[in-house]
């Protein structure tokens, strides 16, 4: 089997849609191959920008209660402090993925990782609630940059062979910088002031952006599109012609949306009776991002060999499983449920993260950002309509309405799993 794609016959691309290759790109793209020094730095490099924009998106999530406390807020309201971020962060993807189509992709993802970490910085020195969901906001939009390309990056650069792996890696980084943000957070907040925290968390970032910046490699495959708006509208309209894409776009909302929901609210579960955890035990709770960590490279390693079909629906249904047992008022059953749930979920937007690269054969960034623009839609919608439901039917109201969102992915994945393959090369898709 070859190891290249070639790109599609520019005469099968409208004129006002093609790509002008810079002279240093050659007609055949050159891969970056597992094994070499290339493959770890941009593993590395991913590693640590993926790190770093879950660190500081989800940083403040183990501090909602006590900033419903500190401020005289609901749960609901106190979820606008993550909320307000992936909302302007969706939006931002809508924005950032097709200027990556136009400036390059690199730089759009260093600007953005440096900028998000000066908002945090600005976050803390904010004395008012409204303020701090300004600079929150602006965080959003920054991190907006770098999730939106990064996904482009590594299925123009990768070999396609080895992309679901390199994708579950940069995930798996998404899942350290999750854990740690949540961690670090959830533990030092009990010995300094949330304003101390964010600053911290912020000069963090502002260094895993330098390190992003000098290891990752420039872009070999990358080919400028034109900002045009009727160039723009072509692309995003285009996605919506393939059978699979707007149902990965939808499961993207789903997933996401039962996820952050799960992990706003366990929080307030277990601050009260009858287990009374203190803010440190719940930051520690983030530990069952190590599950997330292990599944998002391990499953899309298996979807490489198996094929996705096989796989998505299989992990979404251990997230089910996981959620059923947090049903249950015994911490350690809950321990396991949230393992079981965090594995499946990292599990399964590895997937799906891949196969977006694979079905989208033209405009690649403008498919990633409308995945993730769903993706974090979801979070903003749905992390923010569960306070509705724990306020009225507690831990059991608020399991009805993620075990109903994840029924649904559930149904797609098995739709997704009878759709006819594209006419390519690489057979897992």
């Amino acid at each position: 089997m070859s190891q290249h794609v070639p790109h599609a016959p520019h005469e099968c691309v409208p004129a006002h849609f093609e790509e002008s290759a810079p002279r240093s790109v050659s007609a055949e793209p050159v891969y970056i191959q597992k094994g070499t020094r290339a493959f770890l730095r941009t593993i590395l490099a991913m590693c640590s920008g993926g790190f770093a924009t879950f660190a500081l998106l989800y940083c403040v999530q183990p501090m909602m209660p006590m900033l419903a406390q500190q401020f005289d807020l609901s749960a609901a309201q106190s979820s606008l402090i993550l909320s307000v971020s992936t909302i302007t962060l969706a939006v931002g993807l809508l924005i950032t993925g097709p200027l990556s189509d136009a400036l390059g992709r690199k730089p759009v993802m260093v600007v953005s990782l440096l900028a998000a970490a000066v908002f945090t910085v600005g976050s803390a020195l904010m004395p008012t609630w409204e303020g701090v969901l300004v600079m929150r906001a602006l965080v959003g939009l920054a991190l907006s940059g770098l999730a939106a390309v990064a996904m482009s990056y590594l299925s123009e650069e990768i070999d396609p062979l080895h992309l679901g792996l390199a994708m579950g890696v940069y995930i798996g980084g998404n899942a350290i910088g999750g854990m740690s943000g949540r961690l670090l957070s959830g533990v030092l907040v009990d010995f300094m002031s949330w304003h101390a925290v964010l600053g911290t968390l912020g000069g963090m970032g502002l260094l895993a952006g330098g390190l992003f910046w000098r290891l990752l490699p420039e872009s070999r495959n990358f080919r400028a599109r034109s900002l045009r708006p009727r160039s723009l509208l072509q692309g995003y309209t285009l996605q919506f012609r393939d059978a699979g894409l707007p149902w990965l776009f939808l499961q993207g909302f789903l997933l996401m949306g039962a996820f952050v929901t799960m992990f706003n609210y366990i929080g307030y579960r277990l601050i009260e009776a009858p287990f009374k955890l203190d803010q440190t035990s719940i930051g520690l709770l983030s530990i069952v991002y190590l599950s997330g960590i292990y599944s998002s490279a391990q499953i899309g390693a298996l979807a490489d060999k198996l094929g996705r079909r096989k796989v998505l629906w299989v992990v979404i249904g251990l997230m089910l499983a996981g959620l059923v047992l947090t049903l249950f008022d015994v911490l350690p059953v809950i321990l396991v449920g949230m393992l079981l749930f965090t594995f499946g979920f990292f599990g399964a937007h590895s997937v799906s993260s891949s196969w977006i690269g694979r079905r989208a054969t033209q405009a690649k960034g403008q498919a990633s950002s409308l995945y993730l623009f769903c993706y974090y839609l979801g979070s903003s919608v749905a992390g923010t309509l569960g306070g509705v439901f724990w306020q009225a039917g507690g831990w059991d109201g608020l399991g009805l309405f993620i075990g109903s969102l994840l029924l649904v992915s559930l149904a797609i994945a098995l739709h997704l799993s009878r759709l006819q393959a594209l006419p390519l090369a690489a057979p897992a898709r």
